[in-house]
């Protein structure tokens, strides 16, 4: 299979020959070997696996995005990936750098919603003034 990783700014990586990949959604975690039909999936932050035609088993650390499997190609765009490091930093990695930033944009949206609704309710006073 060829795959491709995505980053918003660059292509993070790009292999030609992968035997077979392991990815996490929400769901849980999936395997995809060449054979597979085409499919597309929500990834969760975690673990992304692959392994190359010399056998050997690459580990990157991403981000939440999306994975489309079609034919032989496999699209990954995420909106961070980290990898060359050993799995047990990138376990670290995920839990400290991705899912901190989920709860910072979690509350970010919360503080936003809570100011747009007071926004709103001050121009229903003001327009029933």
């Amino acid at each position: 299979m060829k795959l491709r990783i995505l980053l918003p700014y660059q292509v993070f990586i790009e292999y030609i020959n992968v035997n077979r990949i392991v990815f996490e959604t929400s769901e849980g975690s999936f395997g995809l070997l060449p054979q597979r039909l085409d499919c597309a999936a929500a990834l969760v932050p975690g673990i992304f696996t692959y392994e190359t035609e010399d056998a050997i088993v690459h580990y990157v650390a991403i981000d939440q995005g999306i994975l489309i499997k079609a034919g032989r190609e496999v699209l990954v765009s995420v909106r961070n990936a980290i990898g060359g490091v050993d799995l047990g930093k990138l376990q670290e990695t995920v839990k400290k750098t991705f899912l901190e930033l989920d709860e910072r944009e979690h509350k970010a949206r919360f503080v936003m919603a809570k100011m747009e609704s007071g926004f709103i309710q001050s121009l229903e006073k003001f327009r029933t003034a």
